[in-house]
């Protein structure tokens, strides 16, 4: 028995090692399947599917391989001496991969996203199993603190559960403003953002005056014509994000170049994740409407997808050397931006999605977004270190990163468990289930949907 149950987890173990590009065209192929779509149709939706995101993920990768280090520039340059440096999302994924207890982990949020299906607690098929880390994290961290478990195994539970809730909220925003219809995006990196983002666009709202101010890049093109084409839009923000860099003429063209191929890229990969996800998602809402009576299932997926947005980029852009400025100024943070400043493109995909485009809201809410990951790195900087120097990576000082239990949603439930757990656990619980009856019983997935709705309108 053992023997065979080694096997299976060395099968698993060898997919995850293969990577996403690998696992979403076996994945997708098994879904296609299920929803009785030929098997060469399905490896066929799939594997265009994977080309597509491995295009997206080679623009992505010319944006943080140009944003970076003009990023990393601009902090010399601002003479910001702080003693927390942010390695990187992918020095805190490696650690979350090297712990002893991340096998169990993994089967338990797979377990979790099943039962809850079943139930009808949640309409998302999360096949990002990769990106699992953001959720595993949290457990492994409350493990490493509290040398418990159970404990271990709980807070990545529930944060589990609430991502896949938050994906499902979010899932009309990513079809209405994202144009991706029956995908939603269970990231922690991106969904995370909307714990603050939604009340934040919600009081925007109510305050006369500010709730009527609207710019975007389409206002941007009605107003300044030829200068306000994403692509001309893309060049003035790598070329001024070069000058704030101090690099000679050359290298601010190069990067206002590489920013504008940026724009005009990401969207053409996008159209061609979308051809290989028309057929399964076809087949997703007949085999839906014919066994579970017109339920709305979401394939989740990789924040990847919708990064390329060119609101999403203008916003990351002019965020990147304000977030270097809050640094700098914010009373009591310690934090050192550096590697994930060119990955802020993922925590305000969604705060741009909810606040339909609107720069002015985008920045605004981002700003905010930005201080509470830097406090959050902050204050939990000490025991990612510890955990991180456990596994065997050695650093010089301090670190954090913006992923991990820098965000939000994870940095509120990893406190909760190492900060009297018997008190904030049960109050976090109450708290999410609250917000969970307001959100689908008060408020309303219709009235969410029709309120993504007006994205389309919007754009």
């Amino acid at each position: 028995m053992n023997s065979f149950f080694d096997a299976i987890y060395q099968g698993f173990q060898f997919f995850l090692n293969a990577g996403s590009l690998v696992m979403l065209p076996v994945i997708i192929t098994i879904i296609g399947l299920v929803f009785r779509v030929k098997l060469s149709k399905s490896f066929k939706a799939g594997l265009t599917i994977a080309i597509g995101f491995a295009g997206i993920n080679l623009v992505v990768n010319l944006l943080k391989t140009n944003i970076g280090p003009a990023a990393q520039a601009m902090v010399t340059n601002f003479g910001i001496n702080l003693n927390v440096t942010d390695v990187g999302w992918g020095a805190i994924a490696s650690v979350t991969w090297a712990s002893p207890i991340i096998a169990f982990i993994i089967f338990e949020i797979l377990a979790i996203n099943i039962i809850m299906l079943i139930l009808k607690l949640t309409d998302t098929m999360d096949v990002d199993i990769w990106n699992y880390h953001h959720m595993a994290i949290v457990g492994i961290l409350v493990y490493f603190v509290t040398e418990n478990v159970a404990l271990g195994l709980l807070a990545s539970g529930i944060m589990a559960i609430i991502t896949f809730k938050l994906s499902d909220w979010s899932a009309p925003f990513v079809e209405h403003y994202f144009g991706i219809p029956d995908v939603s995006l269970p990231t922690v990196s991106s969904v995370s953002s909307l714990i603050i983002a939604a009340p934040l666009n919600w009081v925007i709202d109510h305050i006369p005056g500010v709730n009527k101010i609207n710019f975007d890049i389409k206002s941007a093109r009605k107003y300044l014509g030829f200068f306000g084409e994403p692509i001309m839009l893309g060049l003035i923000l790598g070329c001024i994000l070069g000058l704030l860099a101090r690099y000679d003429l050359a290298a601010i063209l190069n990067l206002g170049v590489n920013m504008a191929a940026v724009m005009v890229l990401i969207p053409k990969m996008t159209s061609l994740f979308m051809e290989g996800l028309m057929p399964i998602s076809e087949a997703a809402k007949k085999f839906t409407s014919e066994k579970f009576k017109g339920r709305k299932l979401y394939i989740g997926l990789d924040s990847a997808v919708i990064v390329g947005n060119q609101n999403v980029i203008t916003t990351a852009l002019i965020l990147t050397p304000i977030t270097i400025a809050l640094a700098a100024i914010l009373p009591g943070n310690r934090v050192l931006p550096f590697a994930d400043l060119a990955v802020i493109t993922f925590r305000v995909a969604m705060i741009v999605a909810v606040t339909r485009g609107n720069l002015f809201r985008s920045l605004l809410i981002g700003i905010v977004q930005m201080a509470a990951i830097l406090y959050a790195g902050t204050l939990t900087t000490h025991a990612l270190t510890g955990l991180a120097l456990s596994t065997g990576l050695k650093f010089d000082g301090l670190i954090t990163s913006f992923a991990g239990t820098s965000l939000t949603q994870s940095f509120l439930v990893f406190e909760s468990f190492v900060s009297h757990p018997i008190v904030f656990v049960p109050l976090l619980i109450i708290v999410f289930i609250a917000v969970w009856f307001f959100v689908e019983k008060v408020v309303g997935k219709k009235k969410i949907e029709e309120y993504a709705g007006e994205c389309e309108e919007d754009m």
